[in-house]
């Protein structure tokens, strides 16, 4: 499977494309989490989307997979990003079809 591949099918789940969209505007969508936003959001506070934690953690290893986001481990938790870079060269990727 291409990376293009993964990401389309990343993309093809509404919950993912949620994800995504709190990722870009973390402050407004995750006002509440205790560490910095500038760490990432918490893998803890998706499940504003009312799946179980299994659920949440299929989704967001799904949008790692993809590259569409990062992830960073801290102590117990694990803290995720847009991929921005990657976000837009799939982007500049799809005019060329």
């Amino acid at each position: 499977m291409t990376n293009a591949d993964l990401i389309l099918k990343a993309l093809s789940h509404p919950v993912r494309r949620d994800m995504l969209d709190w990722l870009k505007t973390p402050a407004k969508h995750f006002p509440d989490q205790e560490h910095p936003l500038e760490m990432g959001v918490c893998a803890g506070q998706f499940a504003r989307c009312g799946l179980s934690q299994s659920s949440v953690s299929a989704h967001l290893a799904a949008l790692s997979e993809a590259g569409l986001v990062t992830q960073r481990r801290v102590g117990q938790w694990i803290f995720y990003k847009r991929d921005e870079a990657a976000i837009a060269a799939f982007r500049a990727s799809l005019d060329t079809l």
